[in-house]
């Protein structure tokens, strides 16, 4: 016999306290059905006594972590509020917080100052409740119970800073906490009740239909109970489970990246965000511009970094994160440079992350992006005055390709829950198309253009299959407000679904998108910036270059050539300029330096046509002594070579006709670690709306144009210092490590949050 086995005939045992067990089983034998039941009914009540009162005090000890997470989130909200205001924040701080006591959980919400003055209180504030509760030395959260006011938690929570410094004092009504237990405690007597009850007529039962080898396996089974390995496997499942702990953790405490109101974001910060809030997340980023493109110079393969936005925000954001970019090979060199699932390490001098090609046809090419993209979507979105074209057989192709890249994305991910980010309107079918395939997946969809009113995308033939295509992402970025309520109207008009318009959510066919404004910027400082030479090596180089004289004042323009540039704008400006104040003839020059897009579509090549026309009749009209006052530049321009530009400038001109953004603003104030610049921007550029220090223009008005030009050129020093500080403190703050992180932020809570609720069932 083994030391762990034992005998019932000859009541031999060797586990402690086995005789008393073994004489409970034969006493059980003898008189079964009562035995039985009164052990029953004994344990369970003992249970039941147990369990009522801790379901009680776990109830409440999760509701007090919910008010304590609520009182943070809602002071997080007052610091924004206070920091979006500016000085002017505490005349209406006070209507702020009546709106925000309309929570049925809120009882209360008041403002002290440091010094213990409470300056706004909502009009339920009870008045048992003062700032002087609150200090050094005194605890920041207590329960009050003072008749006749309800019972309540007050939390203090420290906000803002400067002028603004003081606490939020936010009380919680505890009443449905109250309600909430006793709810628990009755539901689980009754559960037990109910468990007990059928688990005593069970025995019972069995009991009575005892015979000998029964009563043998009744002991056998008394002898030897399993209680503690039969609950082990639920544990996980339970609320004070490990997992359960640890998202109820996660959502719980607030990480030291959002603790104050400036955060220093960079790529090792943005590092640290993902290892520590999406720690191993797989990170693929798709887009249909690339990168790194190869093509042929003198016959071998030569590295080019493409002339794009989008390319300059989110390569800076890869490097910092690793993973994947999923993006169109386009390069004539690109397949000779992959290895054999078509990947790449880039950057190629030190490589940090992996991009995948895709490869189209040109068939393909043709109808996704030069007809559907970009002769379809993009002057619908752009409201350019320029016809949009849609064709069935473009729409087929954009399709075709959606589903080619949601194929490689798949394969790309390597697990079912990734991080997968889709740049722009080539890809508006793929969030669905991943959703599809990996449910538990991430997808933020990023929409780089604006989203035009409901009627103007009513034009389009395949609204409904757009919309529900990128209302499968779990969030779906804009630039700007105003391009969210677009997108929110357009889905209230065509398509049926449940809309918070006071959350931004939308919720289709059970599965919910938040839309959101994420302003994009650029890297802070630019690496485009570490070779360059000072300001004015700069432009002593570029007055080389050009055979400028020493005294020539010199402003630019810098994008691709697009229509909703505003080039030939921008170039009427500057022929209206030299009509309106001629005493600048001789003495400056307009430099356009514009890289060729999509020359293949017939409007973009009559652009280029109509701009070489208009430039030569300009320069004909004023030019003289071999003087030009417009310079031509229509080639593709490295980074290195548009920031010499930027920085050789007195003017920077952003004239787009309508943009989601337009970075080039942001590079030219990245540009002048000198503050000196002036940057004239158009009102219809999402930049403005940030960069409320540059001299804001309608593009369509040349003669308003004209006199800005001639504002920025005759600007003090000492204004120019004071409107680029401010900007370029703008854009160190708010830079693309910035936009990415406020996103990436959003995507974790949301990726714990779902965890959490399909741990519990919900």
């Amino acid at each position: 016999m083994s030391d762990k086995s034992f005998s019932v005939s000859e009541t031999r045992f060797v586990f402690p306290g086995a005789r008393r067990r073994a004489a409970l089983a034969r006493r059980l034998a003898a008189n079964p059905a009562a035995k039985v039941a009164a052990f029953v009914t004994a344990a369970a009540f003992v249970l039941i006594v147990s369990l009522a009162p801790l379901a009680s005090f776990v109830i409440e000890g999760w509701l007090r972590q919910d008010i304590e997470i609520r009182s943070r989130l809602i002071a997080r909200s007052v610091r924004n509020h206070l920091l979006a205001s500016g000085p002017e924040s505490s005349r209406d701080l006070g209507r702020y917080l009546e709106q925000m006591v309309e929570d049925e959980r809120l009882l209360a919400l008041g403002y002290c100052s440091d010094a213990g003055v409470m300056l706004h209180a909502t009009a339920s504030m009870p008045k048992s409740i003062s700032c002087r509760d609150f200090g050094a030395g005194k605890t920041n959260a207590f329960d009050v119970d003072s008749r006749p006011d309800p019972r309540a938690h007050v939390n203090a929570v420290s906000v803002g800073a400067g002028p603004t410094a003081g606490r939020l004092v936010v009380v919680h009504d505890l009443s449905f906490i109250d309600e909430r237990s006793r709810k628990a405690s009755y539901y689980t007597i009754l559960a037990l009740t109910g468990a007990t009850m059928a688990l005593g007529l069970l025995a019972t039962s069995v009991v009575l239909m005892a015979t000998r080898g029964w009563a043998r396996s009744v002991r056998s089974a008394i002898l030897a109970p399993r209680a503690e390995e039969a609950l082990k496997p639920l544990q996980a499942e339970l609320p004070g489970g490990r997992d359960f702990r640890a998202l109820l953790q996660a959502l719980r405490v607030e990480r030291k990246f959002t603790e104050g109101i400036y955060v220093e974001w960079s790529p090792a910060t943005l590092g640290q965000l993902l290892a520590e809030e999406l720690p191993q997340a797989r990170v693929v980023i798709v887009s249909n511009r690339e990168p790194y493109i190869h093509n042929y110079a003198d016959g071998k393969p030569t590295l080019q970094i493409p002339a794009s936005g989008l390319v300059a925000a989110l390569e800076p954001v890869m490097r910092a994160c690793g993973g994947v970019w999923v993006a169109h090979g386009s390069g004539a060199a690109d397949r000779e440079t992959v290895d054999e699932y078509d990947r790449i390490a880039v950057p190629p001098n030190d490589p940090a992350y992996s991009l995948r090609r895709v490869w189209l046809s040109d068939e393909e090419q043709d109808g996704y992006y030069y007809g559907l993209a970009n002769e379809g979507l993009w002057p619908l979105c752009h409201i350019a005055f320029v016809r949009p074209n849609f064709r069935e057989q473009d729409w087929s192709h954009y399709v075709a390709v959606n589903r080619k890249f949601a194929e490689v994305v798949i394969e790309e991910a390597e697990c079912d829950d990734p991080i997968v980010l889709v740049q722009d309107y080539h890809f508006a079918l793929l969030p669905r198309m991943i959703r599809d395939r990996l449910p538990n997946a991430t997808i933020i969809a990023f929409w780089h253009i604006p989203w035009p009113n409901s009627e103007t995308f009513g034009i389009c033939p395949w609204r409904e299959q757009i919309i529900d295509g990128l209302l499968g992402s779990t969030i779906l970025g804009f630039h700007t407000q105003f391009h969210c309520n677009n997108f929110i109207d357009a889905v209230d008009r065509f398509m049926e679904s449940r809309i918070d318009r006071e959350t931004g959510s939308i919720t289709l066919r059970g599965h919910e998108t938040m839309v959101r404004p994420y302003p994009i910027s650029i890297e802070w400082p630019p690496s485009a910036l570490a070779n360059q030479l000072p300001v004015e090596e700069c432009r002593k180089e570029l007055r080389r270059r050009l055979h400028l004289g020493d005294d020539m004042r010199i402003a630019i323009g810098i994008e691709r050539f697009d229509y909703t540039k505003g080039v030939l704008d921008r170039i009427r400006a500057v022929d209206a300029f030299l009509s309106l104040h001629p005493e600048w003839l001789e003495k400056f020059v307009f430099i356009q330096a514009a890289a060729p897009t999509r020359s293949k579509l017939p409007v973009y090549s009559s652009l280029q046509a109509e701009a070489r026309r208009l430039v030569d009749e300009i320069n004909g009209r004023h030019g003289r002594n071999g003087w030009k006052p417009i310079l031509l530049e229509i080639r593709h321009h490295e980074q290195g070579e548009v920031y010499a530009l930027f920085r050789a400038a007195d003017v920077c001109i952003v004239s787009s006709l309508h943009d989601g953004m337009n970075l080039v603003a942001k590079e030219f104030v990245a540009a002048r670690e000198d503050e000196q610049g002036v940057l004239i921007l158009s009102s219809f550029a999402g930049a403005s709306r940030e960069l409320s220090e540059a001299l804001i223009v309608n593009p369509y008005d040349a003669h308003g144009m004209a006199e800005a030009i001639q504002e920025a050129l005759k600007m003090p020093a000492g204004e120019q210092r004071e409107r680029m500080r401010l900007m370029r403190e703008l854009i160190r703050r708010d830079n693309v490590y910035s936009w990415a992180a406020q996103m990436l932020l959003h995507a974790a809570r949301l990726r714990k949050s779902e965890r959490l609720h399909r741990l519990i069932g919900q």
